[in-house]
Formats: structure tokens, C-alpha cells, sequence
């Protein structure tokens, strides 16, 4: 009788764990979804108000790539898990460099230019520290903290387009806007937002709802699921389009765009979330670890752009990048 109570037991538990990863997978892809038809909505409809390429490549695009990730941080706040919402914006920003920038590298070498280290990568930084020393400052993030982040936002994309206007790299900074958008119809910018929107909001309910039941079936907290399984799943989009790029021995990835990618993730999607529903660090290791693998991570990316080839991160530091991505994952389930 006993045995088969155990039986029982581990026959539930393993189609819990099951179910919550079809429910993971189901968000990610309607999260994939749903960002794609925001990225085309907004983009015609900025054609629409008459803005020029270089701020929708630089603006509303970034803010339309960032939807999935605030969707999902938004969501999990609202629900009491925002180890979820730091974990997803902490994990996403590792995996950005850690995953896409040295897979990529792995199979093509990148070339940096000089704004890396002029103004991308201090104003990276210097985000990256006032989130660290606004999270550990009481191991919240409140609603007047979330307002100072946007605000960093607003700076930063005000300097960068003047960088933009003045060194003319309006087609290089808009390489993502696709032109044919432009002729895109009133009647299907309605329906693509229409199905964006409701595609965002249940991909993150399901993603939210099967990290937190994988973390229960697993034993672990809600945060290792976030900063691991929710941040590679949020990266895979990229990094599938970066991969395809090198292989083609094409213009595999920009360096700037993944650095703007990060800093959308702490400015905007904490400054966001936080504004709705004030993110509290639950877990201990979200600022005594996660948040200093992040700001390693970012920082690191500088003696890596001069030494010992200046200007390019090739195959060899991409190996680094990937091997301390590894440790990264694996400590965090260990721990």
C-alpha cells in the first residue's frame, strides 16, 4: 500500500514537472510571437506619425524588443514572485553577453567600434551600478526608484540620438527597420497589435505560472528558474538570428544593439514593473550573487575589446564568455 501511494506520488510529480515545462514552452513561444507582431504594429505605425528611420531603429524598436521581457516581469510582480521579475531582467542581461554575444563570437569573430567604449558601454555601467546600489539599498526596488530609472532612460536616448544625428549613422542605427512597413495598412496595424498584445499576456501568465510550478516540483526557488530556464528562453529568438547570421558570414551582431538591449532591460522594464508593483528581493542571492555575475559580465567586456587583439572579441574570448556562462547556470542551481 505504501509503495503504491510513492508510485503515485512520483507519477504526479513527474507530470507536474512535465506540464510546467509545456507551459514554459508555450509562453516563450507566444512571447516570441507576440513580440514580433508588437515589433511590426509599432514600426508601422511609426511610419505612420512620420518618424524618420533613425528613431524608430534607435527607439521604438528597442522598446517593442523589450515587450516579453516587461510583460513577463510585470506579470510576476503583480503575482507576489519578484524574484521572477529581477531574475528575468538579471539572467536576461548575463545572457545576452555570456550566451548570444559569445556563441556568436564562437563562430565569427565581432568587430567593435569605437562608440563600444566612448558611450555604449560607460552608460551600461553606470545603469547597471545605480540598479545594484538601488537593490541593495534596502533589497527593493520601489516606485520612486522605478521612476529614476526611467528617467536614465529618457537621458540616455536623448544622447544617443544626438550621438546618431551628428556622426550620421541614421542607416546604421536603423538596419532593423524593415522598409516595406511603411506601406502597412491602418486595418492590419490594429490586428497586429491586437494579436501582440494578447499573445504577450498569455504567453507571460503560462511562463509565469509554469516557472513557479517547476520551481515547487524541482525544490528550488522561483529565482534559479528565472536567471536560468526564463532568461535563456527570452535569448533564444536572438541568438537563433545571430547564429544564422555568422554561419552566413553576414553582419552577425551588434555589439551596441546588445548593449542597448541590457540597458532596456534595467531602465525600462524594472523602471516599469517597479512603477506598478514595487520588486522586492526575495531571494538573498539575487544581490549577494546574481546582480554581481551581471555587473561582472558587463564589465568584463572591456579588457576583452583591447586585450590582447584591440577592437575585435574572437572565437578564443568568446570560448571565455560561454565557459563562465556555464559556471554561471551551474551555480545557480548548486546554490
Amino acid at each position: 500500500m505504501c509503495s503504491e501511494k510513492v508510485f503515485q506520488i512520483s507519477i504526479f510529480a513527474t507530470l507536474l514537472v512535465e506540464m510546467s515545462i509545456l507551459f514554459i514552452f508555450i509562453g516563450l513561444v507566444l512571447l516570441v510571437v507576440g513580440g514580433e507582431f508588437l515589433v511590426r504594429a509599432s514600426v508601422g505605425l511609426s511610419f505612420k506619425l512620420r518618424l524618420s528611420k533613425m528613431v524608430i531603429g534607435l527607439t521604438v524598436v528597442s522598446f517593442a524588443t523589450s515587450a516579453p521581457e516587461l510583460l513577463v516581469s510585470v506579470q510576476a510582480a503583480l503575482d507576489g514572485f519578484s524574484d521572477i521579475s529581477l531574475g528575468n531582467v538579471i539572467g536576461s542581461n548575463v545572457a545576452n553577453i555570456g550566451l548570444v554575444l559569445g556563441v556568436t563570437a564562437l563562430i565569427a569573430p565581432l568587430a567593435i567600434d569605437r562608440d563600444f567604449y566612448k558611450f555604449n558601454w560607460p552608460a551600461m555601467m553606470l545603469l547597471s551600478l545605480l540598479f545594484y546600489m538601488l537593490l541593495k539599498n534596502g533589497g527593493d526596488i520601489t516606485r520612486m526608484e522605478g521612476g529614476l530609472l526611467l528617467l536614465s532612460l529618457f537621458a540616455y536616448l536623448f544622447f544617443l540620438l544626438q550621438r546618431a544625428k551628428k556622426q550620421r549613422k541614421a542607416e546604421g542605427a536603423s538596419e532593423e527597420v524593415d522598409d516595406s512597413l511603411s506601406d502597412t495598412s491602418n486595418f492590419k496595424i490594429i490586428i497586429w497589435l491586437i494579436i501582440g498584445g494578447v499573445a504577450l499576456w498569455g504567453g507571460s501568465e503560462l511562463l509565469v505560472m509554469g516557472a513557479v510550478d517547476l520551481a515547487l516540483a524541482l525544490g528550488v526557488t522561483e529565482r534559479v528558474i528565472a536567471v536560468t530556464m526564463i532568461a535563456v528562453g527570452t535569448s533564444v529568438p536572438e541568438l537563433a538570428a545571430s547564429v544564422i547570421a555568422a554561419a552566413k558570414k553576414e553582419k552577425a551582431i551588434s555589439l551596441g544593439n546588445l548593449i542597448g538591449s541590457n540597458i532596456f532591460n534595467i531602465a525600462s522594464v524594472i523602471g516599469i514593473t517597479s512603477l506598478i508593483q514595487p520588486i522586492f528581493a526575495k531571494s538573498p542571492e539575487v544581490v549577494s550573487s546574481d546582480i554581481f555575475w551581471m555587473l561582472g559580465f558587463a564589465a568584463v567586456l572591456l579588457p576583452l575589446a583591447f586585450l590582447p587583439k584591440r577592437f575585435e572579441i574572437g572565437r578564443f574570448k568568446g570560448l571565455l564568455i560561454v565557459v563562465a556562462y556555464g559556471i554561471f547556470i551551474s551555480l545557480a542551481f548548486i546554490s
